[in-house]
């Protein structure tokens, strides 16, 4: 098998959780043209989508889509498990995960496609009400986030691989390169979790190759798409 994926983007982030969650030694493979435009090739052979991330089988089929994946790969090595036993908890892992996708990271769309672009180009009104909606998004997931440290119970679960990487973008990034608010103070419960899940060993490791990622993409980019 093997993962393609980066480490820039939010979405292979909770794929490689489950794996080091699982001692899976799974090799990753960066395509072409994920991040800066350029031509993604071959890559549309094996996901048409043109996203990461996606699983290579031996074999040769693929697999997109992260929530996909992660599901896959529980099925296919279920210890140690990343899905709570208890039913109500297991539903509260697919909620968490579903409101990250289908509402956190649709408000930041706009976010993603402004910073593409040169700062001078920025529509400063349509970032505000982007903002808004992230934050009408993280209202969502402050009702249901745990309070145990982790997103859902007292160990570490698929929900923390989709939560804690979109939360690094919405508490970090967006307000530092949009020069505005961070809005974790509105936020208790949140603010507790992002303050904690770095001190879990897995958690840690992908939030600190998150960290690394952003800072190596920052130097790599032009000082005239910065102004």
């Amino acid at each position: 098998m093997k993962l393609w994926q980066t480490f820039l983007s939010p979405f292979p982030t909770r794929v490689r959780l489950v794996m080091y969650a699982k001692g899976l030694d799974i090799p990753f493979v960066e395509p072409s043209g994920i991040h800066d435009g350029s031509s993604k090739g071959g890559y549309l052979d094996i996901n048409p989508l043109g996203r990461v991330p996606t699983l290579e089988l031996d074999d040769g089929r693929t697999l997109p889509e992260s929530e996909v994946i992660c599901e896959y790969l529980e099925d296919l090595y279920p210890t140690p498990t990343l899905r709570p036993s208890d039913p109500w908890a297991l539903a509260q892992v697919r909620l968490i995960s579903r409101l990250c996708d289908f509402y956190l990271v649709f408000a930041m769309v706009p976010l993603f496609n402004a910073a593409g672009r040169p700062r001078k180009s920025w529509d400063m009104a349509k970032i505000d009400a982007a903002l808004a909606e992230v934050h009408k998004s993280l209202g969502y997931l402050e009702h249901y986030i745990g309070t145990d440290g982790y997103a859902v119970g007292r160990s570490l679960t698929q929900a923390d691989g989709a939560l804690a990487p979109q939360l690094m973008l919405a508490f970090e990034w967006a307000p530092k390169l949009f020069d505005r608010p961070n809005p974790e103070p509105d936020f208790p419960k949140l603010s507790a979790y992002w303050k904690a899940i770095p001190n879990d060993p897995i958690a840690g490791r992908v939030i600190r190759e998150t960290y690394e990622a952003i800072a190596a993409a920052q130097q790599r980019v032009p000082k005239a798409r910065q102004i």
